[in-house]
């Protein structure tokens, strides 16, 4: 996670230079590797670009220097963020806002090229509605006021839009203008540009002004004529830079915490956060956020003789483009004995919740509250659900402290996939003689047409220090999946194993289409 220091190095679009390294003799420079800089991927590529009208120029050369996902992620979240004009709000209420106008210029203001990018689209989501609006659509015969000189002429389509108030202004028209009548309207640079008849012989009739004078006035910017001081060749030529110039960003707010109460960022309650995937239909994922905290954080008091700790947790996923896709809250307890609860502290809790979700990259954001004590902590986290598609296949592999078959549904659905029942173990640390539980699904599997049994080859393989010290092969007698989607389910025994670190590997071979899949995850044994 940056740092704020670092966000606003990435805002402003500084960078480090370092010497230069004086390249060997024998070095050929045509042979030395050149550093590539990923492409982001495509949600990030949409962002950037439905985002243009308010992206200033120093957060666009610090965007242009992200390297990463991830740092992207923290760089949309920190855009935002500069924008919410109440940070003691869930909503970003600017955010929610600019989505909407988003959508309104994109249906009215398109004209063979898309709404925002249209001059009255930037103008529309920079400041919003304008106060007043006065549309002359076809143009025509056009009665001129008497600041743009009084007299009567003809005009292109146009529309004067005025705000009472934007950033840095007030009292503010903007005149848009359509001569080529495709419907895509331009910043005029001053009130003459309109006039469709200004090259025509006796085409413009202003009293006191000659045709020419307003010829020289419509090449250039202001309204000489005009006695008010928003008309000065100065002012038209800034509200003509409008469209193109992002709104103000106060910087400063980099250092406010953002979060709406003195909550520090981080593992406050040594809380742990993974998310996991399994797949619903081809189109549809099943999407598991899990919560693991240790119980030695939390404030347990005495309820009815019970000892008793009590969390809210909150969960808000959004998409690449900040919009909320998602929402949950719920307070959770973790009970013991006052016999228990020495014993109790050294465990952990775990939460979880499932989501149904369409492939896409998105981000979410936890915060974990102690009720009794108040303290919190606030995990974020960028991911990216799969498309599964038809090929061999398979969902996360999960590392679990309990691993058993259900045969009823049980009041809470959590930590419960199809009919058995895991509930991950985050950390990934066992004690010797606790059993390792795995659990994953394979998707797309060949079926013997003979038998109607899986013609699947699964081998659990256990590696230490890079040398393969074990392996079981999966057993298919007894299991009840049919179809494609297989059931991996093991308790793996870590009484023979020597303390240290491990890599479980899931090898998957299918002997009907001859494709191959390996998972892995890594976990602890101690004593």
């Amino acid at each position: 996670m940056f740092t704020k220091r670092t966000i606003l190095l990435l805002l402003f679009g500084l960078i480090l230079v370092v010497p230069p390294v004086l390249a060997q003799p024998d070095q050929d420079p045509q042979n030395k590797q050149r550093k590539v800089k990923k492409e982001p991927d495509k949600e990030f590529t949409k962002w950037l670009e439905e985002v243009g009208p308010i992206i200033t120029d120093q957060e666009r050369r610090g965007w242009d220097k992200l390297r990463t996902n991830e740092e992207r992620e923290q760089f949309i979240a920190t855009f935002w963020r500069l924008r919410d004009p109440d940070s003691d709000t869930e909503e970003n209420e600017y955010r929610e806002a600019y989505f909407e106008r988003f959508a309104y210029v994109n249906e009215h203001f398109a004209s063979g090229t898309p709404g925002y990018k249209t001059d009255r689209g930037k103008i529309y989501l920079k400041y919003g509605k304008p106060d007043e609006i006065e549309s002359h659509p076809s143009g025509g015969s056009y009665q001129m006021a008497s600041y743009e000189g009084g007299g009567s002429t003809s005009t292109y389509p146009f529309e004067r839009w005025w705000y009472r108030h934007i950033p840095n202004h007030t009292d503010v028209e903007i005149e848009f203008i359509d001569p080529s009548g495709t419907g895509e309207y331009r910043i005029a640079r001053n009130p003459f540009e309109k006039i469709a008849t200004l090259n025509v012989p006796g085409g413009v009739n202003i009293p006191g002004i000659a045709q020419s004078d307003v010829v020289t006035a419509a090449n250039g910017f202001g309204n000489p004529f005009s006695s008010r001081a928003k008309d000065s060749q100065w002012d038209w030529m800034e509200i003509s830079q409008l469209a193109d110039k992002a709104p103000p960003v106060n910087f400063e707010r980099l250092n406010e915490t953002g979060t709406g109460s003195p909550i520090a960022e981080g593992d406050f309650l040594g809380t742990n956060l993974q998310v996991s995937f399994f797949q619903q239909s081809d189109e549809r994922v099943i999407v598991a956020f899990t919560l693991q905290t240790d119980n030695r954080d939390l404030s347990f008091h005495d309820v009815g003789g019970i000892q008793t700790a009590r969390l809210n947790i909150a969960g808000r996923i959004t998409s690449v483009a900040g919009r909320r896709v998602g929402f949950f809250e719920d307070t959770v307890t973790t009970t013991a004995t006052p016999s228990e609860l020495i014993n109790a502290k050294g465990r952990k809790s775990a939460y979880q919740k499932t989501v149904t979700m369409l492939p896409g990259r998105y981000r979410i954001d936890v915060l974990v509250r102690d009720v009794e004590s108040g303290t919190a902590g606030i995990q974020h986290l960028g991911f990216e659900v799969p498309k599964f598609g038809s090929a061999l296949t398979a969902s996360s592999l999960v590392l679990a402290s309990v691993l058993k078959q259900i045969s009823d549904v049980t009041a809470s659905r959590q930590f419960v996939i199809g009919d058995k029942k895991e509930i991950p173990y985050l950390e990934g640390v066992y004690r010797s003689g606790a059993p390792i539980g795995i659990y994953m699904q394979i998707y797309n599997a060949g079926i013997d047409q003979t038998t109607l049994r899986p013609s699947v080859d699964v081998e659990y393989v256990l590696i230490k220090d890079g040398k393969e010290i074990s392996k079981l092969t999966e057993d298919w007698r007894g299991n009840t999946d049919t179809g494609q989607r297989l059931t991996l389910a093991r308790l793996i025994d870590s009484a023979g194993l020597n303390p240290g670190d491990y890599t479980i590997e899931v090898r998957v071979r299918d002997r009907v289409s001859g494709q191959n899949l390996v998972q892995s995850e890594k976990f602890t044994v101690v004593k």
